[in-house]
């Protein structure tokens, strides 16, 4: 394959090891380390709203999420994932010119056929500059790589863009259960821990009642979020939180902490 159809993992080695067997084994065990699952797990989720950090920090938040698809790997074979920008300004939904995503555990197919229908609508551009650094996205392929297996990826950068606009997305792409749609974010950046516990209680419980978030400062994903809260309110789907922590209870210290959270949302009827 033509290198400049392979995007090439750009933060395996900071965010995420970099060595196959290393990231390997240290996705098995967070993975298993999260408690059995749920009773309304024994559907597969339509959506996650899962967080980005480096895994040190936020990759247990992270994975009480993943561990959901385990039972569902056979039926999930394409995710639509979308995450914020974060290195370059996009007015709208990125898609890249990039055929495959490559991350230390092997490559991972884009759905191109997707993408195309993406691209008919109005918000969706192609830019490959948008996706080149991007650590939104990469840090959950590896997760979803040894959850899922083989599966294709329709990736969206998400720069500025209206809920209605992310919302219209999603439903191009809704699909059925071989469809998971996978929504990227942190939650407070970089505030005390006590306060940061306060903010994000206060983001969550917005979310659980799919209420649509004011600001970037809530959630870098807010964007992408308020896409989902959008049909969620029109599909009927029931969001459940799963964790939520910050970096002041994983890896770092608590006078300056950035928080995460992991959400299942799932279809009217099996929640």
């Amino acid at each position: 394959m033509e290198t400049h159809r392979i995007r090439t993992a750009a933060v395996a080695g900071m965010f995420y090891p970099g060595e196959t067997a290393t990231l390997s084994q240290g996705l098995d065990a967070m993975l298993g380390a999260v408690l059995p699952a749920p009773t309304f797990a024994k559907t597969p989720p339509k959506a996650l709203i899962v967080p980005h950090a480096g895994y040190i920090y936020s990759g247990p938040v992270a994975a009480s999420a993943f561990a959901l698809l385990a039972p569902h790997a056979a039926t999930i074979t394409r995710v639509v994932l979308l995450g914020p920008c974060h290195r370059v300004a996009v007015r709208g939904l990125a898609v890249p010119q990039s055929r495959v995503f490559a991350t230390p555990l092997g490559n991972v197919p884009l759905d191109s056929a997707a993408i195309d229908q993406a691209l008919q609508l109005q918000q969706v551009v192609r830019l490959e500059d948008a996706h080149a650094d991007e650590h939104s996205l990469e840090v959950q392929l590896p997760f979803l790589q040894q959850v899922l297996g083989d599966f294709s990826l329709v990736p969206f950068a998400v720069g500025y863009a209206t809920p209605d606009e992310v919302a219209e997305v999603l439903e191009l792409l809704w699909g059925g259960p071989e469809t998971l749609i996978v929504i990227s974010s942190d939650l407070s950046h970089y505030h005390p821990y006590t306060d940061a516990q306060r903010r994000d209680r206060h983001t969550t419980d917005e979310i659980m009642h799919l209420r649509l978030l004011l600001d970037h400062e809530q959630a870098c994903g807010a964007t992408p979020i308020n896409g989902l809260i959008e049909v969620a309110r029109r599909r009927g789907l029931q969001p459940h939180l799963l964790d939520l922590r910050n970096s002041g209870d994983t890896a770092g210290d608590k006078s300056r902490v950035v928080g995460y959270a992991s959400f299942a949302f799932m279809a009217a009827g099996h929640a």
